[in-house]
């Protein structure tokens, strides 16, 4: 009888050991306590939260979370951060989609500020968007270095605004400076996450229509 290890034996011998299945179900656990701390965050406030809440929140023992983040500020951080990520990723989306439409063209600046306009919305009020509450009241409880991680993750969102903001003030049809432009745009938007009620008639569209005509009135503001 041969006993020699096989090859395929040897290199499973060799390499790692297969994962247990709740290492394999890290990572969902690790969003579900982002997903299940975001929404704790936004209803109790991040002092009020603790990690007994997240945890039975998840369905985890009182110490687990920290399996997973070292300390609550570190998993505060991790849902602005996931947010912030999950926000450039739908932005980015929505304009590969819509150029992807008229291969070889260029979207109109107002048309371009329109699909801008829309995503975010669908980043403030759509699924997933507790972190944006977290991100406006909590980021006191950062660390520095957290916060100056956050204000570049902004950065990069809010860049793809610029350009198109510019072109709209060289065409004439923004009057104002571009850099308060752009956070007073922002910031009307972000405000709606205080006042926007699903249940009520307006729908995300309808929101779009009117922050276009309110910054750009009709006979300035093409439609699409």
């Amino acid at each position: 009888m041969n006993l020699a290890p096989q090859p395929d034996q040897d290199k499973r011998r060799r390499g790692r050991p297969p994962k247990s299945i709740d290492e394999r179900d890290e990572g969902n656990r690790r969003q579900l306590l982002l997903h299940c701390a975001g929404k704790l965050f936004r209803r109790k406030g991040f002092d009020a939260t603790t990690t007994r809440d997240i945890a039975a929140a998840v369905g985890m023992h009182s110490g687990s979370p920290f399996y997973h983040f070292k300390t609550k500020a570190a998993l505060l951080y991790a849902v602005m951060e996931a947010g912030m990520q999950a926000a450039m990723d739908s932005q980015a989306g929505a304009i590969r989609s819509a150029t992807a439409l008229a291969p070889g063209q260029v979207l109109e600046p107002i048309h371009h500020l329109r699909l801008l306009v829309r995503t975010h919305f669908d980043v403030l009020l759509g699924p997933g968007n507790d972190f944006i509450p977290v991100m406006l009241y909590e980021a006191r409880a950062l660390g520095p270095r957290q916060r100056m991680a956050l204000v570049k993750l902004q950065g990069d969102y809010e860049a793809a605004w610029v350009p198109v903001l510019q072109a709209l003030h060289a065409s004439g049809r923004l009057q104002a400076p571009v850099g308060l432009s752009r956070l007073l745009i922002l910031g009307a938007l972000n405000w709606s996450v205080q006042w926007f009620d699903k249940k009520k008639s307006a729908s995300l569209d309808d929101l779009t229509e009117a922050a276009m005509t309110l910054f750009f009135p009709r006979n300035t503001s093409a439609k699409t």
